[in-house]
């Protein structure tokens, strides 16, 4: 069957670190490359990483370029909105730890520039329940500020910009079981 594909093809042996029995096993190897010819052959050994860097380089060094799918300056097929909000929500988690479960969504509501030209970004982090709403402001608004200062941080490295960010936390209790919250927040399309 491997006569039939034409790609490269790698004789690769894994499991290095347990072979006992060497002569064996270039015995095996032996029988393989009398029946085909490989493009390479590797002994690695997964657990201990051995070989592995070269198998890749070789892997590497051998692939053709594929086409370009998205502009050269396109990092993602997702909308640059959607790409905050999921920064905003990974910062909220990180901090929040096992306080807050995932019940968590974030909704960038707009994005606009004002008369400075400063990007200015209101994103509304909903909860499910009143005692999360607590916990992501903290006592004197510490968390909420923790949060939207992290979030800047990376916000900023992706835009190329300074920006201003303001975080709103709202109640919607059980938002994940509603069709219409979902659909409002983005994250349900009927087709």
């Amino acid at each position: 069957m491997l006569k039939n594909v034409k790609n490269n093809i790698y004789l690769v042996v894994n499991k290095l670190d347990l072979i006992k029995d060497k002569k064996r096993l270039s015995n095996n190897i032996d029988k393989f490359i009398a029946d085909f010819t490989f493009k390479d052959i590797f002994y690695i050994s997964s657990i201990n990483g051995d070989n592995i860097n070269k198998l890749l380089t070789s892997i590497s060094n051998n692939l053709e370029e594929g086409p370009m799918y998205y502009p050269e300056d396109q990092i993602s097929d997702n909308p640059e909105s959607f790409i905050i909000s999921e920064i905003i929500r990974e910062k909220i988690l990180l901090l929040t730890k096992e306080e807050v479960p995932h019940s968590i969504a974030v909704v960038v509501e707009q994005m606009k520039r004002d008369d400075k030209n400063l990007l200015n970004i209101f994103a509304t982090i909903f909860v499910e329940r009143s005692s999360q709403k607590k916990i992501i402001i903290g006592s004197g608004g510490k968390m909420i500020k923790e949060i939207g200062t992290l979030a800047r941080k990376d916000i900023v490295m992706l835009i190329g910009e300074k920006i201003y960010l303001e975080l709103f936390v709202k109640i919607e209790e059980d938002w994940r079981e509603k069709k219409n919250v979902l659909r409002r927040m983005g994250y349900f399309k009927e087709n």
